[in-house]
């Protein structure tokens, strides 16, 4: 069950939700249809499933919201995005930005769902950054909702260029620019 889970969510990545049809899906998971809906439920259902796995087996969050400094949390995230999206043997780019991207209107469920999932890593992201304001860490002016939004815009963005056949050197590159704009906190 779990090799068929991988296999569709290799799927998804590659050619996101609605590029991606149940023929595709069974002849890469090596199920028949009743098979696939009787184990996995319908196609919405099989995403949501790989989506869990994606977010669990791929992304840090948790890992990288406890380095020690709102530096580190910054250059964490970015750097394993840019790794991430530009993996030997996964596809390119990110499977919620990918997914998001391309849906119509038929399928806006998946899509609020892709939203929320960001927006839930964004909050958080920002009340980590929050935490590190309260500490003098960053300045007294910086703004953590508008830090937590700059990182996953650049995140976001590192995505999409991996997706478009961008390197991993100028995808490092980027983020590093995107650093060199961190906020350091004031000493007086």
């Amino acid at each position: 069950m779990e090799t068929a889970l991988v296999r569709a969510l290799e799927q998804f990545w590659r050619h996101g939700y609605e590029g991606t049809s149940l023929s595709d899906l069974t002849a890469a998971m090596g199920i028949n249809r009743p098979s696939l809906y009787a184990t996995f439920g319908t196609k919405e259902e099989l995403f949501r499933k790989a989506l869990d796995l994606y977010f669990a087996r791929y992304t840090n969050i948790d890992a990288i919201l406890g380095e020690p400094t709102a530096r580190a949390v910054a250059e964490r995230l970015l750097f394993e995005t840019v790794v991430l999206n530009t993996g030997i043997s996964t596809p390119h780019g990110c499977l919620g930005t990918v997914a998001a991207l391309a849906c119509s209107v038929e399928v806006e469920p998946i899509r609020q769902e892709l939203i929320a999932r960001r927006a839930c890593n964004q909050e958080r992201l920002r009340l980590r950054l929050e935490e590190a304001k309260s500490s003098g860490e960053l300045p007294a002016d910086a703004n953590p909702a508008s830090l937590a939004f700059y990182l996953i815009t650049v995140a976001q963005g590192i995505a999409v260029q991996a997706a478009s056949g961008a390197s991993r050197e100028e995808l490092r590159r980027v983020a590093e620019l995107a650093l060199r704009g961190w906020p350091a906190p004031r000493h007086e």
